[in-house]
């Protein structure tokens, strides 16, 4: 039986729009994909959610990606403030699990600066139970530790848990700690996946 359910939040209970956020500052769909390619898309990406590095460190490495495009790096990562967009389903959909019964957890990839700059699509935090963001911790998914610690913390048993994100990678590490997984594609989808679970 299902008694938890977790979520990831990048493309799960918020929008993680890069595409977006680099468009409005007048880049051509060439220069968009150099900017990702040097930073949301690098593997250095995953290290700033990670939380290890500063902030200046970071940037390093970014720039160390595509040298010739360090004043435009630095210029789309100045400020985070379009790069996560509110979704307007969050704190009703969490209220609703919340109400049948079900204790709900977050447990995301999320850096410092991203977490500082975009509480006004995190509104929904103060109702779920609790959960991990990798900076605070300095683990990420897919790494197994931050599953472990995720169920230590809250004494859950896997099997009592469904844990939803977008990321195949993800879900799969999670599988090998013994929780259910769905790849979140839309709500409807999520709610249809979380029913064959007998979660309603």
């Amino acid at each position: 039986m299902i008694r938890t359910i977790i979520f990831d939040i990048g493309n799960v209970l918020v929008g993680f729009d890069w595409y977006g956020h680099f468009k409005r500052f007048g880049y051509d769909e060439a220069m968009i994909g150099r900017l990702a390619a040097a930073t949301v898309n690098s593997e250095d990406w995953k290290e700033y959610d990670r939380g290890c590095l500063s902030e200046d460190e970071i940037l390093r490495l970014f720039v160390e990606n595509d040298p010739p495009i360090e004043a435009d790096i630095r210029k789309v990562l100045a400020s985070f403030d379009t790069l996560i967009v509110r979704y307007d389903y969050a704190i009703d959909w969490i209220k609703k699990w919340k109400s049948h019964g079900y204790r709900v957890l977050v447990l995301s990839n999320y850096s410092d600066k991203a977490f500082k700059e975009t509480w006004h699509a995190l509104d929904f935090l103060p109702y779920v139970d609790g959960g991990i963001l990798s900076f605070q911790e300095k683990l990420i998914k897919p790494m197994p530790e931050i599953y472990r610690l995720l169920l230590k913390r809250y004494d859950l048993r896997p099997e009592e848990c469904v844990f939803l994100d977008d990321t195949l990678q993800n879900l799969e590490a999670a599988k090998r700690e013994g929780l259910c997984t769905i790849q979140f594609q839309n709500v409807g989808q999520a709610e249809a996946e979380l029913k064959k679970l007998g979660v309603q």
